[in-house]
């Protein structure tokens, strides 16, 4: 797995925090079409790291294993970070460990549904 830079500047560009906060911008216009709240305040994106050649390792879940966007989903969050200037590469992994739950959402999310 690819390790956060330790510089404050990857490549010439954006300074890694800038480009980090680009990336998880672009994550939070991906939805799952089941749940009408963005999946990084659901707790679907479990790390998003960043090595000094600005390739991006993007680990997240699914909210099942048989969630029906088990495919397009990730691909989704890879094309459009992808679309950032700064980035050169994008890799997605899916993992279920830890399994998804509840708990792992934001308040915010967890306000948008009514579990508040």
């Amino acid at each position: 797995m690819l390790q956060a830079a330790e510089t404050t500047t990857a490549m010439p560009g954006k300074s890694f925090i800038e480009l980090k906060e680009d990336i998880i911008k672009v994550i939070k216009t991906c939805y799952d079409p089941e749940i009408p709240v963005d999946i990084y305040e659901l707790g679907l994106i479990y790390d998003v790291a960043v090595d000094p050649g600005n390739n991006v390792h993007i680990l997240m879940t699914l909210t099942s294993p048989m969630c029906p966007v088990a495919e397009s989903l990730p691909r989704d969050v890879e094309e459009k970070v992808k679309k950032l200037e700064d980035v050169s590469e994008v890799k997605v992994e899916i993992t279920f460990d830890p399994p998804w739950e509840q708990s792992m959402m934001s308040e915010a999310a967890q306000l948008e549904l009514g579990f508040l």
